[in-house]
């Protein structure tokens, strides 16, 4: 299945060579990609310094703000086990021999302030400017330009009851749970990981080493502090020109905003009684039991 909208396209993924080993780390927004970008690059580098920006390493391969000639040259020069970012749902994603699809979770309401802030930190100019260089260097023609953002309660209230059809695979709670159930119907394949920020918040060196284990890295004892040090928010937050997606393009207006918060149950203090139920309806629509559990949850671990 293709989805497309104005910021991303997956028919991008149509040619792509894949290699065994590839990491193809795909997840709704604002569910913890760039930690998890993060993680898998102290795995696989095994060091804090990589010497080029996360987003050149490990970029979003759908994404139109970047064209696809330059992201195509930098993954096909890497000679690094690759791993690859992505926001399409797993029946949008290439099959590959020893390819591993790592999906992570999180309370969708959490996930949807975490959006709303990141809209708010976006310089819009230069957005424009990276999207229109990038469709005109790709002959896109038949793109619609990007909506103009909302905010505030308006923009909880579209976000719980967009329709708009799943192959646009939206910023919507509808787009959050289909991309989710697309991998937790696969979460027993042996290619599939499944993460969540809950598990990630309350044991990161444990999901760190249990990543490891899935992608069959092995990492020497003495090196595991100052990865998971490395790996942590406020580590992030401070490295954010190097560790932030899209700081080549210039496209926030501060970097280490958009390492906002990142803690969970933010959705408290937003959602009240009215937008709970008016949420709860349509999740319950949306996810069966189980999935909704785990996207609130995660495991649980005992933290």
């Amino acid at each position: 299945m293709h989805y497309r909208s104005f910021l991303a396209d997956s028919r991008r993924w149509d040619g792509f060579a894949l290699r065994p080993g590839d990491i193809i780390i795909s997840t709704p927004p604002k569910c913890g990609t760039t930690w998890t970008q993060m993680i898998c690059a102290l795995l696989i580098f095994q060091t804090p310094d990589f010497g080029r920006p996360l987003d050149l390493i490990s970029p979003w391969l759908e994404m139109l703000t970047r064209p696809w000639a330059d992201v195509l040259a930098d993954l096909e020069a890497q000679t690094h086990r690759r791993f690859i970012k992505s926001h399409t749902p797993l029946d949008g994603l290439p099959a590959g021999d020893g390819v591993t699809y790592v999906c992570v979770g999180r309370d969708p309401r959490d996930a949807s302030l975490s959006m709303r802030h990141h809209l708010a930190n976006i310089d819009m100019d230069a957005f424009i400017a990276a999207w229109a260089a990038t469709i005109a260097a790709d002959g896109v023609d038949d793109v619609r330009p990007p909506p103009p953002p909302v905010f505030g309660r308006e923009f909880l209230e579209r976000w719980i009851d967009d329709g708009t059809g799943l192959d646009e695979a939206p910023n919507s709670l509808a787009g959050t749970v289909h991309h989710l159930a697309t991998f937790w119907a696969a979460r027993d394949r042996g290619d599939v990981v499944l993460l969540h920020y809950e598990d990630l918040q309350c044991d990161q060196k444990g999901e760190m080493r249990r990543l490891a284990d899935r992608l069959g890295i092995e990492v020497p004892e003495s090196r595991w502090p100052a990865l998971v040090d490395a790996a942590t928010f406020h580590e992030m937050r401070r490295r954010a020109d190097v560790v932030a997606p899209d700081t080549n393009e210039h496209l926030w207006k501060s970097n280490e905003e958009f390492f906002h918060v990142g803690t969970s149950g933010q959705w408290q203090d937003e959602f009240d009684e009215e937008l709970l139920a008016r949420y709860q309806r349509r999740l319950s629509e949306l996810a069966p039991a189980d999935l909704a559990t785990w996207l609130h949850h995660g495991a649980p671990l005992s933290c």
